[in-house]
């Protein structure tokens, strides 16, 4: 929870100007400030988070004003403001549902703000048990979340079951697009850690300055900047699962500190001399072949064998035949649902279109052409015209039955070499592969300038 909108009702202007500026102090906290119990009442509809009200008002009693807020939303926490000092008073109306009582004397400011202070922990707790629970209650099961009943996929089935019941390391190959982080959740979720938490990093997303805080944390006043106190991820994952994501992306300099931290299964923040022990599964996942990483010697061979564990190779979509059209129909379910539109079909020249093209940004790209088909169609019914693929030249990777998945990968490749005056590395940066993929399909075929 970041801002918090309060609502402060006070006849007293004077006394709640005086409330609201000290509450502002706090830039988290949202202060709207109403004179009258009716006021309250017409805006509740703005869903305050935390209500603070007067028990003396002019047009309705605190009591009163406590039971119609209550009906209308009984989860709002309620604080009371009250010149009266009667405990008998204090008691009925905590015993009716709010949350605190405070006395109206020169301390009420700083007791109103401690109140909520408490109320928001309270608050951000409740959240998170929330968010978990909505989580689990989902169960990530496998036909839910990781769509398709193709024998390529039913092989990472296999492997994902194979790894819940263990803490082995997972290494998560495949195309970008092809759902890796969806996976390693489908682990996570499914496994004796589901109730810890699921710590994502994306290498790739962190500037390399920045990685070693990120990773291990840092203390107050570390370096330059560092103004308060940083829990690292894996101190994060503590009890769960740390999922490195795009780790090929990792310096090796980083990859030496990673490996040790590893073995030893403790941190050092920056700054600091504790050394804190955690216990966290290791998912990893990339979409180069950290093998032949190794070899280039981009990638330590001793943090290799420490990582790899159970490797699972995700197929990219291309792959998996009809596959393509329950994701596709599953893309476009939830856009109807989302955007409250009528039920949206496909025609059969649509699906024959899907199954003909070669996804190269795999499920990523059949979400976005899904999503745009669905504004884009009439009549209910997506056309095979309401289909466009923007990444690629359509009309060069439409399929056929004669070639094998390889014969398609090969000329994906060999038209961005062409495209790209055989400039290898820029080829492999368009396309998400490794270099090596296209220099040993070069050393099969004679390109020619």
């Amino acid at each position: 929870m970041t801002s918090l909108k309060i609502f402060l009702i006070e006849d007293d202007a004077f006394f709640g100007e005086t409330l609201k500026y000290h509450l502002k102090l706090n830039p988290d906290f949202d202060v709207h400030l109403f004179q009258t119990g009716k006021e309250c009442l017409s805006n509740l509809y703005q869903k305050p988070d935390i209500i603070c009200l007067d028990f003396g008002l002019p047009d309705i009693t605190g009591d009163l004003l406590l039971k119609k807020i209550k009906e209308t939303n009984n989860s709002i926490p309620i604080i009371i403001i009250s010149g009266q000092e009667e405990i008998e008073i204090a008691v009925d109306f905590l015993k009716s549902g709010a949350k605190d009582y405070i006395v109206k004397n020169s301390h009420t400011k700083d007791l109103l703000w401690n109140s909520i202070l408490k109320i928001k922990e309270n608050l951000s707790l409740v959240n998170e048990v929330e968010e978990l629970k909505e989580k689990l209650e989902q169960k990530f099961s496998f036909e839910k979340t990781i769509i398709g009943q193709s024998d390529a996929i039913k092989s990472v089935f296999n492997k994902i079951n194979k790894s819940i019941n263990t803490n082995i390391n997972v290494s998560i190959t495949g195309e970008t697009g092809t759902g890796k982080e969806v996976v390693a959740k489908a682990i996570h979720y499914n496994s004796d850690r589901k109730n810890k938490p699921f710590v994502a990093v994306n290498m790739a997303a962190i500037p390399k300055d920045l990685i070693e805080s990120e990773f291990f944390g840092h203390e107050k006043g570390a370096f330059t900047g560092a103004n308060n106190k940083n829990i690292g991820k894996f101190e994060q994952a503590d009890g769960g699962t740390i999922f490195l994501d795009e780790i090929a992306e990792l310096d090796l300099n980083l990859q030496s500190k990673l490996l040790r931290v590893l073995q030893e299964r403790e941190v050092v923040r920056l700054g600091g001399t504790t050394k804190i022990k955690f216990n966290a599964r290791l998912i990893i996942a990339t979409h180069k072949d950290l093998s032949q990483e190794v070899k280039k010697g981009n990638f330590r061979e001793d943090l290799y064998y420490r990582i790899i564990g159970l490797p699972i190779e995700l197929p990219p979509l291309r792959a998996r035949g009809n596959d393509t059209l329950l994701l596709g129909k599953y893309f476009m379910d939830l856009f109807v649902k989302e955007n409250k539109m009528k039920t949206i079909s496909l025609s059969k020249e649509a699906k024959d279109k899907l199954l003909k093209y070669a996804f190269p940004g795999n499920i990523r790209e059949l979400k976005a052409v899904i999503d745009l088909a669905c504004v884009m169609c009439d009549a209910n019914e997506i056309a095979a015209d309401d289909l466009t693929f923007n990444s690629i030249n359509e009309t060069d990777f439409f399929l056929s039955e004669e070639k094998t998945l390889k014969e398609y990968t090969s000329e994906i490749i060999l038209h961005y070499l062409k495209k790209n005056g055989n400039d290898v590395l820029k080829t492999a940066k368009k396309l998400d592969i490794g270099k090596s993929t296209i220099y040993n399909l070069i050393q099969t075929i004679d390109i020619k300038n």
